[in-house]
């Protein structure tokens, strides 16, 4: 038997400069979105381009370089894993959360910034 793995690549645009936290712990937060674009031809011939967001966290010194290097429009690839979680909000509602918990990410496009 095989052994499974939980890794995830994407390559993408910001959507917002990334949100800086320090937990009550002490430990550094980032979290930041990232689109991604996907185009095909629907069967009337018509270009389609479907866009998703990912919700990504960054922790430690992941998240002090993100707070350096990361910029709304910049173009990024990011390395990580899939976390599923939950949490009650302050209604007592529980809520459920997919993100991505980032291991690495590279700037791809430094100087250029892309409208998202």
């Amino acid at each position: 038997m095989s052994a499974s793995k939980n890794k995830v690549q994407l390559v993408g645009y910001l959507g917002a400069d990334p949100e800086i936290r320090v937990t009550t712990t002490g430990k550094k937060v980032a979290r930041f979105n990232v689109a991604t674009n996907e185009t095909y031809q629907n069967s009337q011939g018509e270009k389609v381009t479907e866009t998703q967001w990912h919700h990504l966290v960054g922790w430690g010194h992941l998240a002090d370089q993100a707070e350096q290097d990361l910029r709304k429009g910049i173009e990024v690839s990011v390395e990580g894993k899939i976390v599923y979680r939950s949490y009650l909000d302050k209604d007592g509602v529980k809520k459920y959360v997919t993100e991505v918990n980032v291991f690495e990410f590279t700037v791809l496009e430094a100087g250029a910034k892309h409208e998202v």
